[in-house]
């Protein structure tokens, strides 16, 4: 018998936090190390082109993915078209529904991300720290979406999410920094 999402489930271990902690660390440190190794070199604005398309194509991957599969899990009849109503009743399986959830994650706080390349393009106040910094975000959230729609670990999940929150936050403290004055 197949166990179920709320029983695959099992509560955090003092091993798992000791993980998190060891992940966002390691991301720390990379952040520094970007920072350290780029601060000074100005690179082109353009150069935060690659990470908005790298953040775009992530979106447009996850976003086909959850038409493919709830359309395919309406056709095999695992999932109701009444759900797509009201989104109350007839609820499919977990599976089915963590493309649209990293889908949605997607829209959220990355929307951070765009306006702050943006306004990198439009200041033109960029170095390679900054480049660095956004493919590090990039990474992230790929990860991330890797972890929600694959097996939906939630303290990897975090541990993903909030590394790409510590790297958005670095980002705009140095946007912050760079075009004070």
């Amino acid at each position: 018998m197949a166990e179920s999402p709320a029983q695959s489930q099992r509560e955090p271990r003092l091993a798992d936090y000791a993980a998190v902690t060891a992940v966002l660390t390691a991301v720390c440190v990379a952040l520094v190390v970007g920072v350290r190794a780029g601060a000074e070199q100005q690179v082109s604005p353009q150069a935060l082109i690659g990470p908005m398309l790298g953040l775009f194509a992530l979106t447009a991957l996850v976003w086909l993915l959850m038409v493919v599969v709830r359309n395919v899990s309406v056709m095999r009849g695992l999932t109701s078209v009444r759900y797509y109503v009201d989104y109350t009743s007839h609820t499919p399986r977990e599976q089915i529904e963590r493309p649209a959830r990293a889908f949605n994650n997607l829209m959220q706080v990355p929307t951070l991300f765009y306006v702050v390349c943006m306004l990198g393009l439009i200041t033109e106040d960029v170095d390679a720290a900054q480049v660095t910094l956004a493919w590090i975000y990039v990474a992230a959230r790929g990860v991330h979406a890797i972890v929600y729609i694959g097996w939906n670990r939630v303290q990897w999940r975090f541990a993903c999410w909030a590394a790409s929150c510590i790297a958005l936050g670095v980002i705009w403290v140095r946007f912050a920094l760079l075009n004070a004055g």
